[in-house]
């Protein structure tokens, strides 16, 4: 497990590679966001803002979602994996959203983990990139930089994996490191090709020394 300063090290570096790491999912609205985030389970975020490019122009409220069969919704979305699945949770949430929340998405995690699709993950998207809440949204990129990094432990589950960051980086500073682990973990620390050879935080990373250490054997 990295020092506290260790850690310090590996957020300013992340900083200085991603200074503005983001959400890639396009969207206009909180609405708009749910929507395109539980699209994004299992899928990439480029099939889905190529996907909502045209949904999102064809649906723009939750009625708009529920004036449509079930069966047209899963022709919209098709080329997302799960899609039929999907359909039925957009159109769950649409109307739990209306029958509940006046037809507004609610600003807080408790509320939209109960709603059909939105898992702890989502919910942290959610209320981070909408409605501006501290908060850490552990996806497979997360999980897997703070693993390799040593932030936690291996054995560690998705839910100790977000307990831990949130113990370790400081509040203010969740959402914004919350972007730049994705960034790092998408486009450096990849699952199948992480770039340890050049990688700033070599000198700090458990899993980048064992990978170093065991090239150079090979040789």
């Amino acid at each position: 497990m990295l020092r506290k300063s260790e850690i310090r090290f590996c957020l300013d570096k992340m900083g200085e590679m991603f200074p503005d790491a983001h959400c890639e999912l396009n969207h206009r609205n909180p609405f708009e966001l749910v929507i395109a985030v539980l699209l994004s389970a299992q899928c990439t975020d480029v099939l889905v803002n190529k996907v909502t490019k045209n949904l999102f122009e064809k649906y723009k409220t939750p009625e708009d979602y529920l004036n449509v069969s079930l069966e047209e919704l899963q022709q919209d979305i098709r080329s997302i994996g799960l899609f039929r699945n999907k359909a039925k949770n957009i159109q769950k949430l649409c109307q739990i959203l209306l029958d509940e929340h006046c037809g507004i998405v609610p600003n807080t995690r408790e509320e939209l983990v109960k709603l059909p699709g939105v898992g702890r993950k989502t919910a942290n998207v959610v209320v981070s990139v909408a409605f501006d809440v501290p908060a850490i949204a552990v996806d497979t990129h997360v999980e897997r930089v703070s693993k390799r990094l040593g932030f936690c432990r291996w054995k560690d589950t998705v839910l100790e994996v977000e307990e831990t960051l949130m113990k370790k980086v400081p509040m203010d500073e969740w959402s914004v490191t919350h972007h730049r682990m994705i960034f790092f973990g998408r486009y450096h620390c990849k699952a199948q090709n992480p770039q340890c050879p050049s990688c700033p935080l070599l000198e700090v990373c458990r899993e980048g020394k064992k990978r170093m250490r065991a090239k150079e054997k090979g040789k």
